[in-house]
């Protein structure tokens, strides 16, 4: 035996006398039986994954074919990816044994400008369609930022242009919509193609990437031993704005080079904001929604500053199962377990298998990787979906890889991807075409915030899960590597109708993008701080949007109750200041009441300075409620919430500085309660 290694590339301890060349050529002729629908699990001599093994051993078998290698194929030495295509075969397997159920979800061609039309309908823009003067469409364009106001005019153009075109309907002009009738463009334009070598430098904004200097940060980093670099993120200014500086040409290889070494994987640290970071579990529904509208812009206007098209798929979708454990759609697995324990967000089945295995799995070797037997997996799979409810499933009896098994069926067998089928190709190719790890996080980040709910909660346990079985790394010998190898084709192999060959091939390179998922999934949780300021004024300009709509709707009405008012009531000194309810005298500026109604002391009065935490109040109704309070309040998680004014409901982090966050929201009211699970 030997260890092969090259220079910077993926590899794996290898045992074989083969050059890389043949064995890639053996990958190659491997991969193609699988995606031309020919398992090597078909030849019943052969156990799992043998094939592979004796195309790596049997020195007499003639070469295979010449081919044209894929980009990941190309980017990491053959062996590296055994893992990978023994976890294809084994999965394979499963749907050649009718252990998994067909797709549910067809993909769809798209006429010309209906890709633009449902771009505008999905960040919330429908009104640029209809034509109608909707508040919210109004108050969304109000907020935007110059690259993000510049890709939706962008795709307006595109979508009007091809009405015009088709003759159907009278457009309004994208001046109209932006607020301008000057000749000129109201934004500079980013360019969609790639720019020359030396790059574009705009005027006026600052890079955002910069180096270390404090300690109050979130870190996301190696767990032993320094990384190569470190470098710090900021979310004070929107991702587009900050790309100042073009990669240059050079910078954008053919293929790209990936090491498998955890140390190769920079460690970002993000610098806390005078308002603290803000997980996405800690904002109201409805300011979410607005979230996923703002970052589908800004993901697009990232893409654009780049030079790159953001491509996502269009599904036709079929009616869905509606019942049982595998198969059915997260919201209404959800929906059904939530009748059973309200309020939860993982449903239970996925919550059991991870719970199993963090109990009795997390030091087995080879967990996730050494499958376990497809018949008995099956026969488990066919047991649970009687006896899950029932709670008469014996989980003793069941073995860490079958559960490994399960628990990898259960992702597959989604009627719709973990990570949706619409933005499957943004994943895929977030690694194969954005060069620099800092802007792949930076894509990857948008991307989870465009996730549903139940998505997202799911990922985040998976993930959390994830992260666990390579901390027992020294026991399972799962590495970091390894665990993404294992579970990228069971994420970004998606098997529809549109699967092919070349999606198979492309998904190797996704287990780079399951590699940033779990090395920096505390950071991809948090919320960018530039989202949330948007929020507020999308909110502050419907407000005002929807006070004018009010005052105008009852103007008449209102003009006379007023004068009716004014004559009963008496005349007011000369002089008086009318104070806004948020300023009114008896609270003075800088100073907020909060309330507690798990505490003794339901409310109090805090005088704000420029060093008050969230924290600090806090700390101060539980010193008041120890005082020989009557509430038992011991167990529950307190956290202090802005609600109202520009902000629907939001969690603070009990770092966050309350003075800023009460200059930047004066009507919100302040209350002390158990954060949401």
């Amino acid at each position: 035996s030997m260890e092969m290694k090259d220079s910077g590339s993926v590899v794996l301890t290898a045992y074989h006398q083969h050059s890389p060349a043949r064995m890639a050529a053996m990958e190659q002729s491997f991969g193609q039986e699988l995606a031309a629908g020919h398992s090597p699990s078909s030849r019943k001599s052969l156990p799992r994954c043998r094939r592979v093994n004796r195309m790596l051993s049997n020195e007499s078998a003639p070469p295979p074919p010449a081919f044209s290698r894929s980009n990941s194929q190309a980017s990491m030495d053959s062996t590296s990816m055994e893992d990978f295509w023994c976890e294809v075969e084994s999965i394979k397997e499963s749907r050649e044994d009718g252990a998994e159920e067909a797709s549910l979800v067809e993909f769809k061609p798209a006429d010309e400008g209906e890709l633009e039309a449902e771009w505008l309908q999905d960040v919330g823009l429908s009104t640029l369609i209809s034509g109608a003067e909707e508040q919210d469409g109004q108050a969304l364009l109000s907020t935007l930022s110059r690259t993000q106001a510049a890709a939706v005019q962008r795709r307006y153009n595109t979508y009007t242009q091809t009405l015009r075109k088709k003759n159907k309907q009278t457009v309004r002009d994208v001046r109209d919509i932006f607020g301008t009738r000057d000749s000129a463009p109201p934004y500079e334009t980013v360019p969609v193609a790639p720019l020359p070598s030396n790059g574009l430098q705009l005027p006026g904004q600052k890079a955002l990437w910069k180096p270390v200097s404090s300690s109050s940060c979130l870190d996301c980093g190696l767990d032993q031993g320094s990384p190569a670099v470190t470098e710090e993120l900021s979310y004070e200014v929107s991702f587009s704005e900050a790309i100042t500086v073009l990669p240059k040409a050079q910078e954008w290889p053919k293929t790209q080079r990936f090491k498998k070494e955890d140390s190769a994987l920079p460690r970002f640290i993000v610098r806390k904001s005078r308002f603290g970071l803000t997980e996405v579990g800690d904002l109201s529904p409805e300011d979410l929604k607005k979230i996923r509208y703002l970052s589908l812009i800004e993901l697009t206007a990232f893409y654009d500053a780049l030079g790159l098209e953001l491509k996502r798929n269009r599904a036709e979708r079929v009616r869905p199962r509606e019942n049982g454990l595998f198969g059915v759609p997260l919201a209404i697995l959800l929906e059904n377990d939530q009748k059973k324990v309200p309020g939860i967000k993982v449903p239970l089945i996925f919550q059991k298998l991870l719970l199993k295995l963090e109990e009795t799995g997390l030091e087995t070797e080879g967990i996730l990787r050494v499958p376990g037997s497809a018949s008995r997996v099956k026969n488990l799979h066919q047991e649970l979906e009687v006896k899950f409810y029932e709670e008469t499933f014996d989980w003793e009896q069941v073995r860490n890889n079958d559960v490994a098994g399960l628990l990898k069926m259960f992702i597959r067998e989604l009627p719709s991807p973990l990570f949706t089928l619409e933005y499957l190709p943004a994943f895929i190719t977030l690694v194969e075409k954005i060069p620099k790890i800092k802007l792949q996080l930076q894509a990857l980040h948008l991307l989870i915030m465009l996730l549903p709910e139940a998505n997202r909660d799911t990922a985040k346990a998976f993930l959390q899960f994830l992260k666990k079985v390579v901390a027992n790394e020294g026991k399972n010998k799962m590495s970091l590597w390894n665990v993404s190898m294992i579970v990228a084709p069971n994420l970004f192999i998606y098997k529809g109708k549109g699967a092919n060959q070349q999606a198979m091939q492309a998904a190797a390179t996704t287990a780079h993008v399951v590699r940033l998922l779990i090395r920096y999934q505390d950071i991809l949780w948090t919320v960018p701080s530039f989202l949330i300021s948007q929020v507020r004024k999308m909110n502050e300009a419907a407000m005002t949007n929807s006070k004018r709509q009010l005052m105008f709707d009852k103007g008449v009405r209102k003009l006379l109750r007023r004068k009716t008012m004014e004559r009963e009531r008496p005349e007011r000194p000369e002089g008086a200041v009318t104070f806004p309810p948020y300023l009114q005298p008896d609270i003075p500026e800088g100073v907020i009441r909060v309330y507690a109604p798990l505490h003794s002391k339901v409310s109090m009065a805090i005088q704000l300075n420029s060093q008050t935490k969230a924290k600090d109040i806090l700390a101060r109704f539980h010193w008041e409620n120890s005082r020989g309070s009557s509430h038992d309040i011991r167990g529950q998680i307190q956290s202090l919430h802005e609600i109202g004014g520009n902000i629907g409901q939001h969690c603070l982090d009990p770092d966050a500085y309350m003075l800023d966050v009460y200059r930047a929201n004066p009507q919100a009211e302040w209350v002390i309660k158990p954060k949401a699970s």
